[in-house]
């Protein structure tokens, strides 16, 4: 997987706290864009589903 397939959320400011996300086939990817190389979390595709859609109802 390469480095360009990261991408911040558009609602992040420029310069502000934010995380970077890869997604791909089995799920997703998530790390801090300050601090990139600690590494990533990494979700399976059931997690980040409910994930995004926790987000998505506010919850």
């Amino acid at each position: 997987m390469s480095n360009e397939l990261w991408h911040k959320s558009s609602y992040s400011s420029s310069g502000g706290n934010c995380v970077e996300v890869r997604e791909h086939e089995t799920g997703a990817d998530v790390r801090d864009t300050r601090n990139r190389e600690a590494g990533h979390l990494a979700f399976g595709r059931t997690e980040w589903s409910a994930l995004l859609a926790g987000v998505r109802t506010g919850r």
